[in-house]
């Protein structure tokens, strides 16, 4: 869905930078491994429970994020550049 895949890449350009491998590996897994992205955004959203094998540290990060408690304008993926920029 669009809106998962603007949520998760929101997600990932502002915390790939900050994870540890474990974590990369888990977010790695969330995203490739349910057969059904509208699952990803219902956890996300908390419209339905996350599974115990998809629960985790990153899980709770993307709960988190998604929530948006700043209100920032979501309406955009973000460009690409940030995947090529040195860790901060």
């Amino acid at each position: 869905t669009f809106a998962n895949l603007l949520s998760c890449s929101l997600f990932a350009k502002e915390n790939l930078n900050r994870m540890s491998e474990r974590q990369l590996n888990l977010y790695d897994r969330l995203i490739n491994e349910p057969s059904n992205d509208w699952d990803i955004y219902y956890w996300a959203t908390e419209a339905k429970p996350t599974p115990a094998v998809f629960e985790s540290d990153v899980m709770a990060m993307l709960r988190e994020f998604t929530k948006n408690k700043k209100r920032e304008p979501r309406l955009r993926q973000p460009d690409l550049e940030y995947l090529f920029e040195s860790p901060r």
